[in-house]
């Protein structure tokens, strides 16, 4: 009995066939009369597929903007799809359409995480430089009003903290790599 495949699978043998066909018509019909022909819906959604699945890795699923996150790389995989090189192949002898569009979705996704921690930045130094009144009406009782905003300050500032002791903790484990790679592991063999 043969089980089906789930609905998100995007099967990487037609998937490339597809690419490869598209780019073909493209670069034809460039030499032709200079229209290119609209992405075919199975190549549409293969994109999707593929930006949907990468985005519920974890490394990716626990962000709010997760679907900005999925829009930006098929986006990309839009726009990149007419520089795909349909001569490269890969170890096997066949193209590899599905690995060329995840690293261009992946690094989509690294952008609008930047993008976003750029803005969380720029609101943060606007929480710190403004006063109190400017977040909302307390109506006398700013002692409660400051108690929100200092706890989500110390929020961010602990956040801020753990990342930059997580930053210099992978510094110093590829500094002990680094000089551990560097040193003559044979010489305790030489004597």
């Amino acid at each position: 009995m043969s089980r089906e495949k789930p609905n998100h699978y995007v099967n990487n043998k037609d998937f490339s066939s597809a690419v490869v066909e598209y780019v073909n018509s493209v670069n034809a019909a460039k030499g032709i009369d200079g229209t290119i022909p609209i992405v075919t819906e199975y190549i549409g959604t293969c994109f999707l597929k593929i930006a949907e699945g990468l985005s519920h890795k974890p490394n990716f699923s626990c962000y709010t903007y997760r679907d900005e996150m999925v829009s930006d790389a098929v986006e990309n995989c839009i726009k990149a799809i007419n520089n795909y090189d349909v001569t490269k192949t890969t170890r096997t002898g066949n193209p590899n359409a599905f690995a060329y569009f995840t690293q261009i979705s992946y690094y989509a996704f690294l952008r609008r995480i930047a993008k976003e921690k750029k803005h969380q930045d720029i609101k943060e130094l606007y929480k710190e430089h403004a006063g109190i009144e400017n977040f909302g009406d307390f109506d006398g009782d700013m002692v409660q009003g400051q108690g929100i905003v200092e706890r989500l300050r110390s929020r961010a500032d602990k956040i801020r903290d753990r990342d930059s002791k997580i930053k210099e903790f992978g510094k110093k484990v590829r500094k002990k790599k680094k000089l551990a790679s560097n040193e003559n592991t044979l010489e305790p063999f030489m004597k």
